[in-house]
């Protein structure tokens, strides 16, 4: 899935492909940390990182430019990627799922992007680490009842595409609220029906 929203950004030409050194790696050490913790915490931590996020860009938008992209160091780049890559790596192994909230998180707030381009940025990277996390969990777990996975592939794919023209489209300060409030209703959604089971 996260293939198709990168390849629905990536046409619009809103990508860097300089962050995210070491996720693969740290994806594996996660997903095999992760057998040795109870599913139920696995799950809350998704649900509090997609609450915090979609705070964060309601209270804190993000509104850096592409000037503010360029005149970052060289080596500050470096060394920020290869950590957030390893942060990254490891909580998508650890909780399953591809991580592209928690990429665009540190993307927009230690990497300083501006959001359309950690958007894409996050979608890139996140379609080799949701890969490496898939088969290790595969490996581990089993396979996923096919007809839901095929069925998400596929409306990913129509509705990322959608998405991907009304987001570049937007102004950074619509894009922030929207991105947030859609974030926390997710999260709430999410929790609701966590506390239902």
């Amino acid at each position: 899935m996260s293939a198709c929203r990168s390849w629905c950004r990536s046409w619009n030409r809103v990508c860097r492909y300089e962050c995210g050194g070491g996720n693969h790696t740290y994806t594996v050490v996660g997903s095999f940390v992760s057998s040795l913790v109870p599913s139920v915490a696995m799950g809350n931590f998704s649900v509090f990182m997609t609450l915090l996020l979609g705070i964060k860009f309601i209270v804190r938008p993000v509104m850096a430019t592409k000037a503010d992209m360029s005149a970052r160091s060289a080596k500050s780049v470096l060394i920020k990627s290869i950590i957030c890559g390893i942060i990254v790596g490891f909580i998508c192994g650890f909780i399953g799922a591809g991580g592209g909230m928690m990429m665009l998180l540190l993307l927009t707030s230690v990497m300083g992007y501006e959001l359309k381009t950690a958007v894409g940025t996050s979608v890139f990277i996140m379609t080799f680490t949701a890969l490496t996390g898939s088969v290790s969990h595969f490996a581990i777990g089993g396979l996923p009842d096919m007809l839901p996975f095929i069925l998400c592939i596929i409306f990913t794919l129509i509705f990322a595409r959608i998405a991907a023209k009304i987001a570049n489209k937007a102004s950074p300060e619509t894009l922030n609220r929207v991105t947030g409030i859609v974030l926390v209703i997710l999260g709430i959604v999410v929790l609701g029906f966590s506390l239902i089971k």
